[in-house]
């Protein structure tokens, strides 16, 4: 008599790479449904469908933290380019969402589409997701709001700033997307028209984001000559408004301007350390944190205020020898005012 499965699916005999960062180990993974249900030497489990990873590497999907699937996924649900590379969960919103839009950016998202049609059946961000949902996806699809929708869904292409009333419409804006599971604010302040807004208007809106525990994500301003001026607008908003904040595309654009890389590290590093949870953040001068030594300085503060929360709900603390780089940023305890009015009473939220 044939033994009765305990699993839906078993991958047997793998490497397993768990995700926490520590040693892969050789090992079972047993999945039920869409969840892993145990991991490890789990002998005598059996599975509806098998497979024998032997000499193989067994790890959770990987995630793609700038997609711009948001077309093709209407278009082929099955995302087929990702999927075979193992990516399992694709992140829109580069500045541009799906959602909200009014009548004016729904005839316009039509007169723009190329060999890729559809009709606008939705209205917010929540809807759009569940029109993916409805057709049929084979990954896992989260979004940012997109900044630049909400400035054009207010003021259209406009290079000005908001009234008072416009603000706070594009506030209501954000604050109904990240209710429908936004998972934060992004901005890619280098094209037109994220271009016209302005680090007030930023603030006010990743306020918002930061209020209902979202992120706030920028392709920055410059990425040039001005690259140091455009994280330090990045951070002033982290500090500002208590937002967690992550930079798209962190590089330095020319031969001429390689040599900011290390400033621009260092800047990170600093505001990264004085919220962490070292015990005394004033002691790192930036001669211990540029050059050669910020790589081993930033695996430090990783350790100390980092973690991956797994399935069950618990923590790991992250493996100080696979941090690369850092790009979570957060807020400053003593945040200058950096002329918004009243600014400088937001008190920060710790992550």
């Amino acid at each position: 008599m044939p033994t009765r499965a305990q699993a839906d699916l078993v991958i047997h005999n793998g490497t397993i790479y768990d995700g926490s960062g520590t040693t892969p180990f050789a090992g079972d993974v047993a999945i039920e449904g869409d969840r892993i249900s145990a991991t490890g030497a789990l002998h005598g489990v059996r599975g509806r469908v098998e497979i024998d990873a032997s000499g193989l590497a067994v790890a959770p999907g990987f995630i793609n933290m700038l997609s711009w699937a948001n077309k093709s996924l209407i278009e082929d649900g099955r995302s087929q380019s990702d999927i075979r590379q193992g990516v399992t969960l694709e992140i829109l919103g580069e500045g541009w969402s799906m959602g909200p839009l009014n009548e004016a950016m729904k005839k316009e998202m039509v007169e723009q589409q190329g060999d890729i049609k559809f009709d606008i059946e939705w209205t917010t961000l929540d809807e759009y997701l569940e029109y993916l949902v409805r057709r049929g996806v084979s990954c896992n699809v989260a979004s940012f709001v997109g900044a630049t929708t909400i400035r054009i869904h207010v003021l259209g292409y406009e290079d000005r700033a908001p009234a008072p009333d416009e603000l706070a419409q594009m506030r209501d804006l954000v604050r109904q997307a990240m209710r429908e599971g936004a998972v934060g604010l992004s901005s890619s302040l280098i094209y037109a028209p994220a271009c016209y807004a302005g680090t007030g208007e930023l603030l006010a809106l990743a306020g918002v984001a930061a209020e209902l525990g979202g992120l706030y994500i920028s392709h920055i301003r410059n990425e040039g000559a001005q690259l140091l001026e455009a994280i330090e607008e990045l951070l002033a908003v982290a500090r500002t408004t208590g937002v967690s904040a992550e930079i798209y595309h962190f590089k330095a654009s020319g031969r001429a301007n390689w040599d900011k890389l290390d400033e621009a590290v260092t800047r990170i590093v600093r505001q990264q350390l004085r919220f962490s949870h070292l015990e005394d953040p004033s002691r790192y001068d930036r001669s211990k944190i540029a050059g050669p030594e910020h790589r081993k300085l930033a695996r430090e503060v990783a350790t100390k205020s980092m973690v991956l929360l797994k399935n069950d709900g618990k923590t790991l603390p992250l493996d100080p020898a696979g941090i690369k780089s850092i790009a979570l940023l957060g807020p400053l305890a003593d945040t200058p005012n950096i002329g918004d009015k009243g600014s400088s009473s937001v008190r920060p939220r710790w992550m």
